[in-house]
């Protein structure tokens, strides 16, 4: 596509935009999606360096420590952006972090233009990038697209504006509610492709979250494994290895010893325990210092998204709390009557005005189980 066959023009935030510049933006989130398995604590971002109507670069961010969007697509470039036009879905940074400031790669690259679907929440950066490169007489331009970037680093976002993270919340369950019978039995209610879907979901987290009575009942591994992965997330994974999410472990007791099957795995392991005993051992007490207190220190520890697999009475607490950004409910075509375990353990309301209320966003069929997605309201 040419710059001259976009003759559809829209006004955006003050800003005109054609269909080659959107056409562009598309091109570079459609690239920040590559790196959504690999990228924590960073968030995606994608770029494209265009001269006289061509795409001479683009590239996405791998991995944190590693060469940012922008410095990968100027790398494809062979070095040379003099003139270009770069699209970028993120505000290029300012700041020394791991890597340069890509702010001044630009600059010193001689572009043109800059159009950044948005601004970076991080306070860090937040409109420095933009008038670095301002200042320095680049022609820049923010807003394009600037929701759908917005929807791609939710967890990001919502980690840099409340200091949490986003919050995902795992459960399966009969058409009745129920995760187990009164038996304490549960293999397998759900299918073996929800469990796939659950294995994509653990491969986009930050942490998985998870109780000492899920331990204990189930002794899980709770890793990402490569074998049940879905072969169109492997077909399209950036790195050779798997990355495994940090497993976070409520044990108000001190109960889980290093012999469960969750310590069989090599990652970052931080445990919320009433009785420290190791440097990743934080005090927490239930009723002293809540769910709320995990969730802000798994943000300080830059959790972006974070995946709660537990049993009824946590999920019940998750939800209760109003915790739960987003539900992920797989419901399998069976019932296991009034006695079996319920899926969400939660004390009775008084008023149908006290329940938490969710929006379903998605329905669909995982093998012969059904699949819920509920976003919070606002």
């Amino acid at each position: 596509m040419n710059a001259e066959e976009g003759t559809d023009q829209k006004m955006i935030h003050g800003t005109e935009w054609s269909d080659f510049d959107t056409a562009m933006m598309e091109r570079a989130l459609e690239l920040a999606r590559k790196g959504r398995y690999t990228v924590t604590p960073n968030p995606m971002v994608g770029c494209v360096i265009v001269r006289s109507g061509r795409i001479i670069g683009e590239g996405f961010h791998i991995r944190a420590g590693t060469g940012h969007a922008e410095v990968n697509a100027i790398t494809a470039a062979g070095g040379d952006i003099s003139g270009a036009d770069v699209y970028v879905t993120l505000e290029p940074c300012s700041h020394y972090g791991r890597t340069p400031p890509c702010a001044e790669a630009l600059i010193r690259g001689g572009v043109r233009r800059v159009v950044a679907a948005m601004k970076d929440p991080n306070p860090a950066v937040s409109g420095r990038g933009l008038k670095m490169m301002t200042d320095a007489g680049i022609n820049v331009e923010c807003g394009l697209l600037s929701e759908k970037a917005e929807s791609l680093n939710p967890g990001f976002f919502h980690r840099m504006r409340t200091g949490r993270p986003f919050v995902r919340l795992k459960m399966g369950c009969s058409m009745d509610g129920r995760t187990a019978l009164s038996n304490g039995e549960s293999k397998w209610i759900t299918s073996e492709q929800s469990r796939a879907d659950v294995q994509n979901y653990r491969a986009l987290s930050c942490a998985i979250l998870t109780t000492s009575g899920t331990v204990l009942a189930d002794n899980p591994v709770l890793n990402v494994r490569k074998d049940e992965m879905d072969p169109s997330v492997l077909s399209e994974y950036p790195l050779p290895e798997i990355r495994q999410p940090m497993l976070a472990l409520a044990d108000t007791h001190g109960r889980i010893t290093d012999d469960y099957r969750i310590f069989s795995v090599r990652r970052d392991i931080v445990r919320f325990t009433s009785n420290p005993a190791a440097d990743n051992d934080i005090r927490y007490r239930r009723g002293e210092r809540d769910i709320e207190s995990i969730l802000q220190e798994l943000g300080r520890r830059q959790v972006n998204n974070l995946w709660i697999e537990a049993g009824g009475t946590f999920a019940g607490s998750v939800i209760g709390r109003n915790l739960a950004d987003e539900i992920i409910l797989y419901l399998a075509p069976s019932f296991l009557g009034a006695d079996g375990k319920p899926v969400a353990g939660m004390t009775c309301y008084g008023k149908l005005t006290d329940v938490p209320k969710y929006v379903i966003s998605d329905v669909q069929r995982i093998g012969p189980d059904l699949k819920v997605v509920m976003g919070r309201t606002k």
